[in-house]
């Protein structure tokens, strides 16, 4: 997959746990109004594998926000679909603004991501192909300063199979089911990677598939009908945190000194690393 789904910079999420029964009938129903998504396998039961090194502080500060149910808080994650050194990853920082999710993505190299965990000056060079791109420059420089806010470092890989439907003239509304959810261990300073092991939470394996429903506007009238239809009761479903604590990893976990890409000031501010060409 050399390039990604369409971003939706601003969106609503509601999310529920489902047994497989249930998505064999919702998935019908949904087909009535969607279409599955253009990276959809039908080899594979129409689905994709994502995989993201998702970043926090050594202390799970993002971590520890999700757990507590922060209205305004936010993901910083690096997004990629296979091992070809050729396709680029893509930076996503994901905001939670109360109920609204809003989402900035630059996709860059795979040497420009390493240059970047690296806590190298920032680039345009790094960006794929999107050089003269205001918003993938703009948030390739956000992800960086919110990486300094916090001295985020990589701390675990977070992989599933997603089988997804989207409208067919637009990416507004979106209806996603993730399964094989698994949690892989990521090595300081090393390349990204496809993890094939790790941690198997219980809640996106087996007979419990993650459903969201994703929206620009309003909420669709036929996903009310859905919900009611098979009774789904929202819930959340943060995979990050499913993974942490199946892998088993607390606050302040080893990481070399050196790897440390982003240290805060004195005064808890970031570092203020200025791009060199962005």
């Amino acid at each position: 997959m050399p390039s990604a789904p369409a971003l939706q910079a601003s969106r609503f999420e509601l999310k529920y746990i489902i047994d497989e029964r249930r998505a064999g009938f919702i998935r019908d129903f949904v087909r009535g109004y969607l279409e599955p998504d253009e990276f959809a396998d039908p080899n594979n039961g129409n689905s994709y594998r994502i995989s993201s090194l998702y970043m926090d502080s050594p202390g799970l500060a993002l971590y520890n926000q999700t757990v507590a149910g922060e209205k305004n808080r936010f993901k910083l994650r690096i997004r990629f679909y296979d091992n070809d050194p050729s396709h680029p990853v893509f930076l996503e920082i994901k905001r939670r603004v109360t109920d609204v999710i809003l989402k900035e993505r630059a996709g860059v190299t795979r040497e420009g991501v390493l240059k970047l965990l690296a806590g190298d000056p920032l680039d345009a060079s790094w960006l794929f192909k999107k050089n003269g791109d205001e918003k993938a420059g703009k948030a390739l420089l956000n992800f960086r300063t919110l990486c300094e806010s916090i001295g985020a470092v990589g701390v675990i890989y977070v992989s599933y199979q997603r089988e997804a439907y989207i409208t067919r003239e637009n990416n507004s509304i979106r209806v996603t089911f993730d399964r094989q959810l698994l949690g892989g261990e990521y090595v300081q300073g090393s390349a990204l990677t496809l993890p094939i092991e790790g941690a198997k939470p219980e809640i996106g394996n087996g007979d419990r598939v993650i459903l969201e429903l994703k929206f620009t506007n309003r909420f669709p009238t036929w996903m009310l009908d859905m919900t009611q239809a098979f009774d789904l009761q929202r819930t959340s479903a943060p995979k990050y945190v499913y993974c942490i604590n199946t892998m088993g990893i607390q606050p302040d976990f080893p990481v070399p000194t050196s790897r440390v890409a982003y240290p805060r000031s004195a005064h808890g501010d970031p570092t203020g690393v200025q791009p060199a060409r962005l």
